[in-house]
């Protein structure tokens, strides 16, 4: 099987920037240096754009506009929507396959993992686990390896804290702080969305000198095309969830097809449609990885959350699954079957290679 090129041959989590972001990013940059806060006629027009934006993540993640506030950094926001919101003699709560972020920040103060299920879903801490008013939650709204969205089956007696950074759509439960990543849409990397509850108590764990949740210092330039690239790809992505619902069903039946005692790590009722990692038995996930890319295909292994890429993934431990043989694939809106059936080809002819 020869290689196959272009951005249809590329399944991996990286997305890349949303055309209708790349064609205003030169306008944003010569148009959106000045303060907004200064009354110069650049200074006006740089208002105007953030504004606008504002405006459409408001509308996009049904945020009130005093709720936003703009970040370059998203392993920060952990630090500030964990920290902050944590009552002094709370807790911080998390599930087994919450993000390696969240477990950094959770581990610096009083803590309790929360175990998953086989379909990586939990309980939410009661008070007759312990839980009290003064805990903190870590919900996570959309595992990156999985797709798997927890329903908010019951509420939490503390506060709640959502790590949103791989969705692009509103929080569907209470949460008093949030934070979304500009790259889960398309937008552009280096910036971040952190959002608090009006009514959430929260006191900042920096050492800044006033109240402020942020700096302030971000790019204005970034920000408007990320509000851009969200616009677009909410609405594309609400056109192709049926599309990408049908490719992802191609791939659970190709696995349950092609290798006995694989597994798909979520069902397809609680995992967004985009998102599934499959395990094919007795092969190597780096040389799996290593043969697709020779063949121009990109895919990729190991945990979602962590910085090298290879290691194995803690959120298929916590699920009782196999960490080896493991394939992550996000699926695209411009996916078409054929370039699907390219890839699945492809992993077939890969993992027999290796099995002979």
């Amino acid at each position: 099987m020869g290689s196959i090129t272009g951005l249809g041959s590329h399944f991996q989590s990286e997305l890349p920037l949303h055309p209708k972001a790349a064609e205003f990013l030169d306008e944003a940059f010569s148009g959106g240096w000045a303060s907004p806060a200064k009354i110069h006629q650049p200074s006006r027009r740089t208002a105007r754009l953030l504004n606008e934006a504002k405006e459409i993540f408001a509308h996009r993640l049904d945020l009130n506009l005093d709720e936003i506030h703009f970040l370059g950094d998203t392993p920060l926001a952990f630090h500030l929507g964990i920290s902050g919101l944590l009552a002094p003699a709370g807790r911080v709560f998390y599930p087994q396959t919450a993000r390696s972020m969240a477990y950094a920040v959770a581990h610096s103060h009083p803590n309790q993992m929360i175990p998953v299920d086989s379909h990586g879903l939990w309980q939410v801490p009661s008070p007759e686990s312990g839980a009290n008013d003064q805990d903190l939650f870590v919900w996570q709204e959309v595992n990156p390896e999985t797709g798997v969205k927890v329903p908010a089956s019951q509420e939490f007696v503390g506060k709640i804290f959502v790590d949103a950074v791989n969705s692009h759509e509103p929080i569907s439960h209470p949460w008093h702080g949030a934070i979304w990543d500009s790259r889960a849409w398309q937008g552009p990397a280096g910036l971040s969305l952190f959002a608090l509850k009006r009514s959430a108590e929260w006191t900042n764990p920096l050492p800044h000198n006033d109240t402020k949740p942020t700096s302030g210092n971000f790019s204005i330039p970034l920000t408007v095309a990320s509000a851009i690239a969200l616009e677009s790809y909410a609405a594309e992505y609400t056109e192709a969830t049926s599309h990408l619902a049908a490719l992802n069903q191609q791939v659970r039946k190709f696995v349950a097809e092609h290798f006995p005692g694989g597994h798909v790590a979520a069902t397809s009722d609680i995992a967004m449609p985009h998102l599934i990692t499959f395990t094919i038995p007795g092969v190597d996930s780096q040389w799996l990885v290593n043969e697709l890319d020779r063949r121009g295909i990109s895919v990729d292994t190991g945990s979602a959350c962590i910085s090298m890429n290879m290691q194995p993934s803690h959120v298929l431990a916590a699920m009782g699954l196999p960490v080896t043989g493991n394939i992550r694939l996000r699926l695209r809106a411009d996916h078409s079957e054929a370039e699907l059936h390219l890839l699945l080809r492809a992993v077939k002819e890969v993992s027999d290679q290796f099995l002979a």
